[in-house]
């Protein structure tokens, strides 16, 4: 059973040490959220681009290339474990870079999260409505700014609610990141559980931390999305075409 007498005494004497891992942990999943939305939404916009059939054979090659060296990296990253790619890829090029393990670790929750970002970019991509495309390209929008302009501002709006889960899964799953001494909430219960052999109180506190750090974080997303979505009458979308044709407008 646990012992609360103790619970509290870990909060009362410890409450620095977790106070400067929840700053940590904020700063890597927020980080890592935003520069993974940034890959994805390269990557995944990039990825949905069609190319033209009267495009040239140069350009068709580079399209093909690009999407085997894209499907690749998605796969990888999204099929092996963030903990294996922290200790990979933060000692591999520790005599490169010559980093430390906070950076390390921004870098390697980016990458993890710029992968699956990408398939939910590409999803939000699809669930734009094909018309809105179709118009923009009649107006003499090229691909990209057809992309840029049109689909990919609707695509990212469809897509919060996943996005946003992701920061969620990524205030939880920063706690791997422990394994190269990233000073985060979880190597900071380490440290105190080391300190006091109290594992089951320790953790304990720490396990509440993350629940409210989720928590909050799922309630301030819920509410940014119903203001986002307040003004939507459906979805999908079957004609905002006012919207597309004053962009298009702009563009010509």
């Amino acid at each position: 059973m646990l012992d609360f007498e103790v619970i509290a005494k870990i909060i009362q004497t410890s409450w620095p040490s977790l106070l400067l891992g929840v700053q940590n942990t904020l700063i890597v999943a927020l980080s890592g959220t935003i520069i993974g939305l940034i890959i994805g939404l390269v990557i995944g916009g990039l990825k949905a681009i069609k190319v033209d059939d009267s495009s040239s054979k140069l350009v068709k090659t580079i399209k093909k290339i690009y999407d085997v060296i894209s499907t690749i990296y998605i796969e990888v990253f999204r099929g092996t474990p963030m903990m294996v790619q922290a200790v990979f890829i933060y000692y591999s090029f520790l005599k490169v870079f010559k980093w430390g393990p906070f950076l390390a670790g921004i870098v390697v929750i980016s990458i993890n999260t710029g992968a699956y970002m990408s398939e939910i970019i590409r999803s939000g991509i699809q669930s734009v409505d094909k018309g809105q495309t179709e118009a923009a390209r009649s107006l003499g929008m090229s691909n990209i700014q057809t992309m840029m302009l049109v689909v990919l501002p609707q695509a990212i709006k469809n897509a919060f609610p996943a996005i946003g889960n992701e920061f969620i899964v990524n205030i939880k799953d920063s706690s791997v990141l422990s394994v190269i001494a990233i000073t985060e909430l979880m190597y900071q219960g380490n440290k105190i559980a080391g300190s006091n052999y109290k594992f089951p109180e320790t953790f304990f506190v720490v396990a509440c931390i993350y629940l409210i750090l989720t928590t909050t974080t799922s309630f301030i997303l819920h509410i940014i999305e119903g203001k986002m979505n307040h003004t939507r009458t459906s979805f999908p979308q079957s004609d905002s075409s006012s919207k597309s044709v004053h962009l298009a407008k702009r563009v010509k």
